[in-house]
């Protein structure tokens, strides 16, 4: 089973969260295409990856986390701002007790080496929810030339930069971090060739 462990917003997040991309989607940056949207049900912030984990040491992984996890106190945190990684992946920030986040995502490193499981290298310092991705063979969106006309407006940016800058003040509500889920990746079997993501344990903090 290809296992990762995540923070999920609870629904009244999300539906801010949504409410937010259908106005982005609708907007001149959103209507070109460029963009492929993650279905609802896939968001969730990643605090640790484990990779193929055999199915004989699962029991001792949810085991492992349940124990290290629950001396850990709650805390709030919120969705909030836009950015992009290596102009492909379109992802909304999270602000509130962000060092709590990080914190987690050690500990949950921590139990994964404890185990001899897959060694995530990659750092979970900046937590975000994935919302998109560029299509194959989009480029990234330039700038138009100007006119020389000193009253010309600037043109607005096209495709995923337009939508970054859109979301880029988004703010939503904040919400208290009482429990993660472990969770199981399935490729390509979810809705339109993405991932599925089902629920193997919730594991509850404090």
């Amino acid at each position: 089973m290809r296992l990762f462990l995540a923070v999920v917003p609870p629904a009244e997040v999300l539906d801010h969260l949504d409410l937010a991309l259908a106005a982005a989607r609708r907007g001149p940056a959103g209507t070109d295409g460029s963009v492929r949207w993650s279905a609802r049900e896939t968001w969730h912030l990643t605090a640790a990856f484990y990779g193929a984990v055999p199915d004989g040491t699962v029991g001792a992984l949810q085991q492992g986390l349940d124990a290290a996890l629950a001396p850990l106190a709650s805390y709030s945190l919120a969705l909030r701002g836009a950015g992009v990684f290596a102009h492909r992946t379109l992802w909304v920030g999270v602000g509130g007790d962000v060092e709590a986040q990080r914190h987690l995502a050690e500990t949950a490193a921590g139990v994964a080496d404890g185990l001899g499981l897959h060694r995530d290298e990659r750092e979970r310092n900046r937590a975000h929810l994935t919302v998109g991705r560029t299509r194959a063979g989009t480029r990234p969106a330039g700038r138009r030339r100007r006119s020389r006309t000193p009253r010309q407006e600037p043109v607005a940016l096209t495709g995923i930069d337009g939508i970054v800058r859109a979301l880029a003040v988004y703010d939503g509500p904040s919400w208290t971090v009482s429990s993660v889920s472990l969770m199981c990746s399935e490729p390509g079997a979810g809705r339109g060739g993405g991932p599925r993501y089902t629920t193997v344990a919730e594991l509850a903090l404090g």
